[in-house]
């Protein structure tokens, strides 16, 4: 009789959990997964036999700690998460403060980005960009359109821009600038009418000389350096020489892996963290550089498949932010390690080495799951 009474309970448990391994995103998790899988090899081939060989142990590690936040971020209900979206910016926007009065320095230039915890260095500048995107997400909700006017968003607007004027004078222009093209993307998609962006966009325009004329020398030198890397081939156009030469020099298969010559002896710096793109190009070729753009371009594309199937606007919104800061990561960075764009410190999401922009990327592609989840009900 035990036996029978109980049968029907662990039934139901199983067909519990059948269900909710049914409405896990597999395709969302498989890529993701395969993505860090490559960035793990890559990290190993530019790291093995140099001084940076504990560089990969630190990255096994904060993969684990990604996929505890992607979880995380998967079970919450991301509707939840939106109602303290304005705290998290206040959050940020603290931490970003503390940075410039507390912060550590980079050894190149001086900027300030990082906070030291014991061990652990964190970067504000990530978390920005999620606290950005869910506070969109919240603000760009209504669908009434009369809750667009300027009157109504001049505010908001200007609270936005607080935390894209604190990376930017870190100084992290590259952030700052991934910032503002998130906030963009996301506004030209979801804004029921264009035409307020386009003002946006065309006054931002109009700024770039009060920008260039804050600049600091070194970041106007990479400028210099894009525009004729030629000119100072030992100095501020060595990174991009030297990249340009290491994907070329990978041909169509690629010379094999942990065979790269640019990496292995040195003739490319930072290698691990703003040109893996060009490891992964030199060691597998035009071959292996296409097979990781078109993971790249099917993890952009179901992303805005799960927006297009989000049960609500929020959690649309929400996906398009993701995939628009997944996009410009990736686009910035190729292009910058192809010699189209100034060297700017921008990561390739799951491949550069680097713990914060890692977790980030793990715990924004758990909203994503947490929206798809939610389509079922949850």
């Amino acid at each position: 009789m035990k036996g029978l009474i109980d049968l029907p309970r662990a039934s139901i448990g199983v067909s519990r959990w059948r269900r909710f391994r049914a409405t896990i995103d597999w395709p969302l998790t498989i890529t993701v997964a395969l993505i860090t899988a490559i960035g793990l090899l890559n990290l190993y081939s530019a790291t093995q036999g140099t001084p940076h060989a504990s560089k990969f142990n630190s990255q096994v590690g904060w993969v684990v700690v990604g996929v505890v936040g992607f979880a995380i971020a998967t079970i919450v209900d991301y509707r939840a998460m939106l109602r303290v979206a304005w705290i998290g910016l206040g959050v940020v926007v603290v931490l970003l403060v503390v940075v410039q009065l507390l912060g550590r320095s980079a050894l190149a230039n001086g900027s300030t980005r990082w906070i030291k915890l014991g061990a652990f260095r964190l970067q504000p500048t990530e978390l920005a960009k999620l606290a950005v995107i869910m506070v969109l997400a919240r603000l760009l909700t209504p669908t009434d359109p009369g809750a667009y006017r300027w009157s109504n968003l001049a505010v908001p607007g200007v609270l936005l821009l607080v935390p894209v004027g604190l990376v930017a004078v870190q100084p992290d222009l590259g952030s700052a600038i991934l910032l503002v093209l998130v906030i963009l993307s996301v506004g030209y998609l979801a804004m029921p009418d264009i035409w307020p962006m386009v003002h946006v966009t065309l006054g931002g325009m109009l700024a770039i000389p009060v920008v260039w004329e804050t600049m600091h020398d070194y970041q106007k030198q990479r400028v210099f350096a894009f525009l004729d890397p030629a000119a100072d081939p030992t100095g501020s156009g060595l990174q991009i020489l030297q990249s340009i030469f290491a994907v070329g020099s990978g041909k169509l298969v690629g010379k094999g892996f942990m065979q790269g010559t640019q990496t292995h002896f040195k003739y490319l710096p930072e290698h691990w963290t703003d040109f893996p793109f060009s490891v992964w190009a030199e060691e597998w070729g035009f071959i292996g550089s296409i097979v990781l753009v078109i993971l790249y371009a099917f993890l952009l594309l179901w992303i805005l498949n799960v927006a297009l199937r989000s049960r609500d606007r929020a959690g649309a919104i929400i996906c398009v932010g993701v995939a628009a800061m997944t996009f410009w990561h990736v686009v910035v960075n190729i292009m910058m390690v192809l010699g189209l764009a100034p060297v700017v410190g921008v990561t390739l999401p799951f491949i550069s080495y680097g713990g914060s922009s890692l977790v980030t990327f793990f715990v924004a592609m758990g909203l994503v799951a947490s929206v798809s989840l939610r389509k079922h009900g949850y």
